[in-house]
């Protein structure tokens, strides 16, 4: 356009050229709005480029109006654009006498809802799987645990790590002798003391359950129907509980699955009610396998094992430099081998 004014207008707005991200489909108003001064004859007129094309006249909407002194004129040119496909976006540059203002209208990629669901459904699928492992692997998580950072309950004067109670009933005897202490001795290494006594007669501790018991570094007892059967169950179960929690460190109780939901008996639910001081424990049809989440709940309520030689023998006995033959693994108080006359005189054999 050609130079209508000595003195060239002055643009307001834009203060500087523009860079405008846009998504597809929205509408945006381009104003360019000039100040100058002059005589009436001196006019400005506005024409739009786009990408160095001119635009037709009529592409603008123009308004002008006076300043605060006669002198001054003041141009207001606003361009519409509706940007529906990707050819409406460019540069537009707005022209008044040889004043220039520059729009880059760029497309920005649409934030729809499809990232945000896609987040969210990740999101969920972390937390479930974090929920599936947290189910399948916390009890080996926390074995683990306990096995590097557990306290280590040696040099204590006990003599096994368990005290197993059980009934005299052939299914209990059985569980016991060719389940529990096969699995606990045999494979995780534990020394078990079993006693299939009443350990609370006459609703009082004997004098030999206090003795072994005060061997044991923990107490179980399978909490069988037969169990539940002996008087001290039957008279008052919440004062002999009482009573094991004083002679053990939060007793173990094991309970069958097959009988457990038809014990009537209000030891459940005395249990039940303090879990906190008690450890319960179903045994469960899936139980039989080494790897099932009892024996690893039943691992992590008995002491922390400390691996040792065979050859070595039990850690309490060598820290204590306890010489009794009893406590000696193959003692040779219980071998004959070495007496030449093992029906004669004691004195004969070697030393």
């Amino acid at each position: 356009p050609p130079d209508l004014c000595t003195v060239p207008p002055k643009i307001l707005v834009p203060a500087a050229n523009e860079t405008l991200d846009l998504v597809l489909g929205s509408q945006v108003e381009l104003n360019c709005t000039v100040r100058w001064t002059g005589t009436e004859r001196c006019q400005a007129i506005p024409a739009w480029s786009k990408d160095g094309q001119w635009l037709g006249n009529g592409s603008s909407q123009d308004t002008v109006w006076s300043g605060q002194n006669s002198s001054e004129q003041l141009l207001a040119s606003v361009l519409q654009l509706n940007l529906t496909h990707d050819a409406d976006f460019g540069v537009f540059a707005c022209w008044i006498s040889n004043a220039t203002a520059t729009f880059t209208l760029q497309r920005a990629d649409e934030a729809g809802h499809v990232p945000a669901v896609l987040a969210a459904l990740l999101v969920l699928v972390l937390l479930v799987l974090l929920a599936v492992l947290y189910i399948r692997c916390h009890l080996n998580v926390l074995l683990w645990y306990r096995d590097r950072y557990g306290e280590l309950e040696i040099n204590d004067g006990k003599l096994y790590d368990a005290y197993v109670s059980h009934a005299t009933a052939p299914d209990d005897r059985k569980f016991v002798h060719f389940i529990m202490k096969p699995q606990l001795e045999k494979r995780h290494g534990y020394k078990l003391f079993l006693d299939e006594q009443n350990i609370l007669p006459n609703a009082e501790p004997s004098a030999d359950l206090i003795m072994n018991v005060s061997r044991c570094r923990r107490l179980i007892v399978v909490l069988s129907v037969a169990y539940l059967e002996q008087d001290w169950c039957n008279g008052s179960f919440r004062e002999g509980l009482w009573r094991l929690l004083e002679l053990s460190r939060k007793p173990i109780f094991i309970v069958f699955e097959s009988q457990y939901r038809e014990i009537t008996h209000p030891a459940i639910t005395l249990l039940k009610q303090h879990r906190s001081a008690v450890t319960l424990l179903v045994w469960r049809a899936s139980s039989m396998t080494p790897s099932s989440d009892f024996w690893k709940e039943l691992c992590l309520a008995l002491p922390r094992k400390v691996s040792f030689l065979g050859s070595v023998g039990d850690p309490q006995t060598q820290l204590q430099e306890d010489k009794d033959p009893m406590l000696i693994l193959h003692s040779s108080y219980l071998d004959s081998a070495g007496d030449l006359d093992p029906d004669g005189d004691l004195g004969t054999g070697p030393c």
